[in-house]
């Protein structure tokens, strides 16, 4: 069984956990040696071309299902708002435990969610219904080390003050950890840990944390005990994709140089194990 996320936070730095979309990052990220993953609702929605706003708890659950056959990376969900309001909480951190995720976010949203989330503006609910909907995500879990994440989006949709009166309202309705979202200054992640304390959670901007000017220890000494990057795979591969199909699209490749892919090509099937299930087979179907 993999380490409960909770014991890796006891640990001298935040534990980092870049976005992870399928099982082969699954596998990439492991071999990196990340010790937990991030499936991001924002990311999932693009790579579907469907938005967060669309998702649901049952692909999210199957994602985590692939993930996990492959993998033993400790998984943290982005569930958006919950997908719903507090009676919901029960079919979400139990569908949520049983697809082995090791956490869950949930944040103070409107349900249905919106898509101009993605363009600055939030639908932040009254801080008691989010409240009431911690205490039951936490009432409802049966396994005590899947951690209940409150996020509040109020550093962006209302002020510094009311995101910290939100903080301590979740944080007092039972979750594990709060995470402040939105806040990208140092300045204001010190005052972030000033005022709530441990165990938070960072949600880094593009590039994780170049240009932060805070390091991991920094971050720690604050009681930052997650460190997640949402995007920037996603964004790296966008930007491989954009160029190969660019390059294919004038003539197909013709007149360009060749580029040798075999070591690519031998890396990937490397992280895959394809001959470890190649082995599987010569010695049972492909024997004699």
């Amino acid at each position: 069984m993999p380490t409960p996320l909770r014991a890796l936070m006891q640990g001298p730095l935040p534990v980092t956990a870049p976005l992870v979309l399928n099982p082969l990052m699954a596998r990439m990220v492991e071999t990196a040696g990340f010790p937990a993953g991030y499936l991001g609702g924002g990311a999932t929605g693009y790579q579907k071309v469907a938005l967060e706003a669309n998702l649901n708890l049952t692909e999210m659950c199957q994602a985590a299902l692939d993930i996990g056959a492959v993998s033993r990376l400790p998984l943290i969900l982005d569930g958006a708002c919950g997908y719903g309001d507090p009676m919901h909480m029960h079919r979400t951190i139990g569908m949520s435990e049983a697809a082995g995720f090791a956490a869950i976010e949930i944040e103070d949203q409107l349900v249905p969610k919106r898509a101009h989330h993605h363009i600055g503006i939030e639908h932040m609910i009254p801080v008691e219904l989010m409240a009431a909907k911690v205490a039951t995500a936490v009432a409802a879990r049966r396994n005590p080390d899947f951690l209940i994440i409150g996020r509040t989006n109020a550093v962006r949709a209302s002020t510094m003050d009311d995101a910290l009166r939100r903080g301590e309202a979740y944080r007092k309705a039972g979750a594990d950890v709060l995470l402040l979202s939105m806040a990208q200054k140092p300045e204001q992640l010190r005052l972030i840990g000033e005022r709530l304390g441990g165990p938070l959670m960072y949600l880094s901007e593009r590039g994780g944390l170049a240009g932060l000017g805070m390091t991991l220890a920094d971050l720690g000494a604050l009681g930052f005990r997650i460190v997640a990057d949402p995007s920037t795979p996603l964004l790296a591969a966008f930007a491989a994709w954009k160029k190969v199909y660019a390059d294919l699209a004038a003539g197909f490749g013709a007149g360009q140089p060749r580029v040798d892919w075999a070591p690519l090509e031998h890396d990937m099937l490397g992280v895959i194990e394809l001959e470890k299930l190649l082995l599987v087979e010569r010695r049972t179907v492909e024997k004699g």
